[in-house]
Order: C-alpha cells, then sequence, then structure tokens
C-alpha cells in the first residue's frame, strides 16, 4: 500500500522534504508523522492515515516532491486502500495522505456565453467548446447540422469562414441572427486573448566561475517564497516612507522598571511590546493605515480588528507572524504570545495561519543596528512600521541640552491610498502616544 503526499492548501502543490524521521521495517501507527515538508513559509509534518510497517520509502531528503507523489508504501492488513480511507486533519491543515476517489459525473450542459457583461471568459474552458462545437476528425468540419438562418447571415459566415453549427442561435428553433453571429465572433476574440501565454523577460545566465571560485546551492522554498513576495509587494504599491524621531527616554526607563516583574511571569518585556500600544492607538485614530485595498471592487475594506505583524528574523529568512487582537490583551500577555511566535518562527515550527490576517506591521532591527530604512510595505496590507536602534543625543529640553534616547522611526505608506498629509499626521500621533506611554500598561 502506497502512502502519496496530500493536498496541502491554499494552493500549494509541492515542497521540499526536510526530514523523514521514519526507515523501511519500522512499524508505524495513524498520525505518527512520517515526513516534514517545507513549504512556502513553513513546515509541514505530514501524518500517516493507517498502522502498518514500513516496506519501502520512496523520497529523499532533499528532494522536491508533489501533491500525489508516493511517500512511502506500508504492509497493513487493511484491505481498504489510503486512498478510500484517508480523510482531512483540518487542524493541522496537511489535509489527507491522498486524495479520496471520485466517480466521474456527467458534463452539464453548456450555458450560453453572455458577451454583453464582464463574465470572464475563462468560465468556458476549451474542452466544453469542443462538445459544444463537435468536430469531424476526417473533414475538420462540425459534425451537427446548420441551424436555420437566413442567406445573407449564411453568406458572411461563409466568408469569414465560420461554421454556423458552432453558434447558438436565440431566436425560436435555434434560428441563428445577427446578434448571434456576432456574440460568437467576439468569444472567438475573448477565447484567443485568454489562451496567449504570458510573456516572460529573458534571464541572462551569467558564468560567474570565469573571473574567479564560485559556490552554488538552490534557494530554500522560503527564500523563493520571501523574492517572489518582495517582488510582487514593491512592484505593485507605490511606495512612500515617512521619518522621524521619537524621544523614548521615560519609556525605557519605565521598561528597566518593570522587567523583573515581567521575567517573574515568564516574559521578557521588549521596546517591541511596548511598541503594539502606541501603534494600535494610533490605528484607532487614522484607521485607513489599518485598511486594505481591494483592488477587484475598487473599494477600500476598513478593519475592525488590530492585529500586528512583528517581522522576525530567522536563519532561513524573514517571517512575519502575527499578534491577534492586541487591542483586548495587556503588555504581559502580548509579551508572552511574542516570545512563543518569535521562537517558534525561527525553529520552523509556526503554523502557516499565523502568518496570515495582519492589518499592520512592525519590524524592529534596533536589535541589530542601523536607523532609518525604508521597509516594504507587507501585502495587502497598506502601512509598515521600520523602527530603528535608539542612541543617546544631545537635545533641547526645557531649554537645556540634556542626552535623551531618540528612536528613530521609518513608516512606508501605499500611496495609492494614503498621501503624505495622512502619514504625517500618523507619524505625528505616533510619537506622541510612544512619548506618552502610560506606565499602567506594565502594571502586572
Amino acid at each position: 500500500m502506497e502512502i502519496k503526499l496530500p493536498n496541502l492548501g491554499e494552493g500549494a502543490e509541492s515542497g521540499v522534504v526536510i526530514n523523514i524521521p521514519v526507515k523501511p521495517g519500522d512499524k508505524i501507527s495513524k498520525g505518527q508523522i512520517i515526513l516534514e515538508l517545507e513549504n512556502e513559509k513553513a513546515v509541514a509534518p505530514i501524518p500517516s492515515p493507517v498502522d502498518g510497517v514500513v516496506t519501502k520509502i520512496h523520497v529523499h531528503e532533499g528532494d522536491k516532491i508533489s501533491v500525489g507523489q508516493s511517500i512511502l508504501s506500508v504492509e497493513t492488513s487493511s484491505t481498504v486502500s489510503v486512498e478510500a480511507a484517508s480523510t482531512p486533519n483540518r487542524e493541522s491543515g496537511t489535509g489527507t495522505v491522498v486524495q479520496p476517489k471520485t466517480e466521474a459525473r456527467p458534463k452539464a450542459p453548456i450555458a450560453a456565453v453572455d458577451t454583453s457583461g464582464d463574465k470572464s471568459i475563462s468560465e468556458s474552458s476549451s474542452s466544453e467548446v469542443q462538445e459544444y462545437e463537435p468536430i469531424d476528425a476526417a473533414s475538420g468540419k462540425s459534425s451537427k447540422l446548420a441551424p436555420p438562418t437566413s442567406p445573407s447571415i449564411r453568406k458572411l459566415a461563409r466568408e469569414l469562414g465560420i461554421d454556423l453549427s458552432r453558434v447558438r442561435g436565440s431566436e425560436y428553433g435555434g434560428r441563428i441572427v445577427m446578434k448571434d453571429l456576432r456574440d460568437y465572433i467576439q468569444w472567438l476574440q475573448k477565447t484567443a486573448f485568454s489562451k496567449q501565454p504570458q510573456e516572460k523577460p529573458a534571464v541572462e545566465s551569467v558564468d560567474f566561475s570565469k573571473w574567479g571560485l564560485v559556490s552554488k546551492q538552490p534557494m530554500t522554498p522560503l527564500r523563493q517564497t520571501i523574492s517572489r513576495k518582495m517582488l510582487e509587494n514593491w512592484s505593485t504599491i507605490p511606495h512612500v516612507t515617512q521619518f522621524d524621531e521619537a524621544d523614548i527616554t521615560e519609556l525605557l526607563e519605565l521598561i528597566k522598571k518593570h522587567t523583573k516583574s515581567f521575567q517573574d511571569h515568564g516574559a521578557r518585556l521588549t521596546l517591541t511590546v511596548c511598541l503594539l500600544k502606541p501603534v494600535v492607538a494610533a490605528l484607532q485614530k487614522h484607521p485607513i493605515f489599518n485598511s486594505s485595498l481591494d483592488e477587484s471592487a475598487n473599494a477600500i475594506v476598513y478593519k475592525k480588528y488590530w492585529n500586528i505583524g512583528i517581522a522576525v528574523d530567522t536563519e532561513a529568512g524573514l517571517l512575519v507572524p502575527v499578534l491577534r487582537e492586541v487591542d483586548k490583551k495587556s503588555c504581559l500577555q502580548l509579551a508572552i504570545e511574542l516570545s512563543d511566535l518569535a521562537a517558534r518562527a525561527r525553529s520552523r515550527k509556526i503554523l502557516p495561519e499565523e502568518l496570515k490576517g495582519g492589518t499592520f506591521t512592525i519590524s524592529n532591527q534596533g536589535g541589530i543596528g542601523g536607523s532609518f530604512f525604508t521597509p516594504i510595505i507587507n501585502k495587502p496590507e497598506v502601512a509598515i512600521l521600520g523602527v530603528g536602534r535608539s542612541s543617546y543625543r544631545p537635545v533641547m529640553k526645557n531649554e537645556q541640552i540634556v542626552s535623551r534616547a531618540i528612536l528613530p522611526l521609518s513608516l512606508s505608506y501605499d500611496h495609492r491610498l494614503i498621501d503624505g498629509g495622512n502619514a504625517a499626521r500618523f507619524i505625528t500621533d505616533l510619537v506622541r502616544e510612544i512619548e506618552n506611554f502610560s506606565e499602567s500598561n506594565l502594571i502586572v
């Protein structure tokens, strides 16, 4: 009995094998992990659908495999096939081990094509056209008799090379009128254009070894995903970045003061945790920054929830787990959740669903270094906040020059929805919220 790669969900059809925790001769039980697959931004564990003994493994670590491909063979006493017995594992998001067999269904009759509306021509496939317009293999013509129509339409069809047996007549008895012929011609044009392959720019291959020693390794699925998403985000969103600075001298003192109490509750109090509440307050005051653009409907979607994505730097690449309902949680709860999400992101144990549903993103590079930068918006969000490393600088305060901790802020926004004035007002209010951070947020 063969176990095959299940439907991975979300349109994913393949992945790279990174771990096979079983070997031939091992006894496995239903639900036991038999393979770990790296797909997109997550590692998906693949469970066994049956009890049995592994007889053969068909894949190796590093192989790229697709849905339906055999993973391993097992010996089991059950006479029911894996394909028929498997059921979706909705909690893990890995789906069935193989899809159940389905019976062929009779084809539905083909609906007339309405060319007056905006319906996509892709809804009528080429297979439907062949069923509607049967062609005789020998003559190359339709095997159906031409429906009734006027001599003038027959003459026009002959001149245009159109087989009238393929045209659906709208009048009584299937009689073809000029509108039917025009609609059919328009449909043919749309079909022809929809089938044209998209041209991709030629990529020149460069032999870098001509100039010295090189090494080469394939991009991981995660890096390919990041590369593809960054290109899409940058090329489809007109980015503008607004810069400002916040005085966090008092905030750093509060963090120092309450660090111990957070540690006593198993949490780590960081600047990122303290920025969450000010960010949500600014988003609530400026809801356009918590929206998304529905490009298909040319509409702005205002979200009444505040889910903040936190960019996490991992060895495999950048991941953005999402903290949900930030407005309803305490800083202690957020600190615990953020620590857990970041740890699982770095170990690639994060679930795909935990990387979705964000309304705004924070990318804090302060722990690494640097000051201002231009972060790329995480589509379909419309803005992202970049945070640099704070530094003590001499500033004028109360007519005296004093040393203050200054935090660099970089706000990138989608200029299709957000104007410069909106961005200036948002970041000004955000700075005010940060500088007036309430100590009550940190009392546990």
